[in-house]
């Protein structure tokens, strides 16, 4: 199986557990990693035998800005779900990252990472 991967699509969002957080919003980043054969496309040089990487952007900004999510997990699982079913593709990692999150001490972010395959 081949990858295609997406690094470090950020959003400003309205995700969290605590109210301020989904009032004041922050920061998200999102990683995908897409399992497929890319030897089709190796071959032909078309985007047709490919995943459209701006379709898979569009796609993740969409959930993220139409979603208000509590857990980033949840986020990450819609967005593999999603990607599953609109692509075709056989497995999806999907990482989001979250800046500033209130836990009473000072970090840089915190990441669920999650592993969806096609059934």
């Amino acid at each position: 199986m081949d990858t295609i991967r997406i690094h470090n699509m950020s959003f400003y969002g309205y995700h969290g557990v605590d109210a301020s957080e989904r009032d004041l919003g922050g920061k998200f980043y999102v990683d995908v990693e897409l399992g497929l054969d890319l030897h089709p496309a190796g071959e032909s040089d078309s985007i047709e035998d490919t995943v459209d990487y701006k379709a898979v952007y569009e796609l993740v900004a969409e959930i993220e800005k139409s979603n208000r999510f509590q857990l980033i997990e949840a986020f990450a699982h819609r967005i593999a779900e999603s990607i599953l079913s609109e692509f075709g593709v056989e497995q999806v990692t999907v990482r989001v990252r979250k800046a500033s999150v209130p836990l009473g001490g000072l970090i840089d972010h915190v990441e669920v990472e999650i592993t969806r395959a096609a059934t």
